[in-house]
């Protein structure tokens, strides 16, 4: 005799939720504090938020995290009180309010980003390094099926063979297409992708790929400056994958392992014309803090050295 179609759908129904009741108990999301911390699981959302942008709107963090405008309000005003969060008018609109952590408030989250690191590592930690990637293959099938309706899914995973080989192949075909680069900038490539191949501390440095549809569409690296300055490098996405986000994704992901590995600053070098690229860079809290000409690739070009916190 044939199931009845809704009986299925009950069943899918009934699985999505005992997956989700699985998960919230995993990470600690049922406790009365996030991770025994004096914050809830929305305000340490929100503090996350905050500490991956050097400034934001509450506009922007109530459509970014699809919360109640008046509900955040009242947590940004708790917030102000307990000094956790500054203040201050946008300097291209003075009506419109700029938030950002303070030193006190960056204190307060550390111990909630250390602890969030370490449950998940906790429970990646116990499977073999196959079955991780496997787990992370799914969520990130999870997020791009049931995810924005419309916007082309992608994943961040590590690099797969012959990737290395692919982000050579587009820095240099890119960039030659788009600022008319030479061979000493592929070549400029070639010799970092060669280090990190040859010497990557795995503890402290890391390779990302952004991957849509089984095919790379974007890369950053993060790798060892010094003992306390990580150094991002080789940021890329795909015209075709621009607008959706990857690059801040990306950087994101670089700030985030920075953190976890130690480091207290992060570095990184780009070129004054990368307009596109220092907004992102601005929107993760990075400032300029050199800048020296240079003919490097062919062109006068003035190179730019960028740094942030961590």
């Amino acid at each position: 005799m044939a199931v009845p179609a809704s009986h299925d759908r009950h069943q899918r129904i009934a699985a999505v939720r005992r997956f989700s009741r699985f998960y919230t108990r995993q990470i600690g999301l049922l406790q009365d504090g996030m991770l025994a911390s004096p914050f809830s699981l929305a305000e340490a959302r929100v503090l996350y938020e905050l500490a991956q942008r050097r400034t934001t709107t509450a506009s922007a963090l109530a459509g970014e995290l699809g919360l109640d405008p008046g509900y955040l309000s009242r947590m940004l005003r708790g917030f102000s009180e307990r000094r956790l969060i500054a203040k201050s008018a946008a300097p291209d609109d003075r009506r419109q309010t700029m938030l950002s952590l303070t030193a006190r408030g960056r204190k307060a989250y550390a111990p909630l980003e250390k602890g969030s690191n370490a449950v998940v590592a906790g429970m990646l930690d116990a499977l073999p390094v196959a079955d991780q990637d496997r787990v992370v293959a799914a969520m990130g099938a999870v997020e791009r099926l049931i995810g924005e309706r419309g916007a082309p899914g992608y994943t961040l995973r590590p690099p797969a063979p012959g990737d290395l080989g692919w982000v050579v192949a587009r820095h240099g075909a890119l960039y030659a297409q788009e600022r008319g680069w030479g061979m000493r900038f592929e070549g400029l490539v070639a010799g970092i992708v060669a280090q990190f191949a040859a010497t990557c501390d795995p503890a402290r440095e890391r390779c990302w790929i952004a991957d849509m549809e089984g095919e790379p569409v974007g890369c950053v690296f993060v790798v060892k400056a010094s003992d306390d300055v990580a150094k991002l490098r080789l940021l890329l996405v795909e015209p075709r994958a621009r607008g959706l986000g990857i690059g801040a994704r990306l950087v994101d992901e670089c700030l985030r392992f920075s953190r976890a590995a130690g480091y207290s600053k992060i570095t990184l070098w780009t070129q004054s014309i990368l307009v596109e690229a220092h907004r992102v860079y601005q929107g993760a809290g990075f400032a300029r803090v050199a800048t020296q000409p240079h003919a490097e690739f062919g062109h006068a070009l003035i190179g730019e050295t960028w740094e942030r916190a961590l």
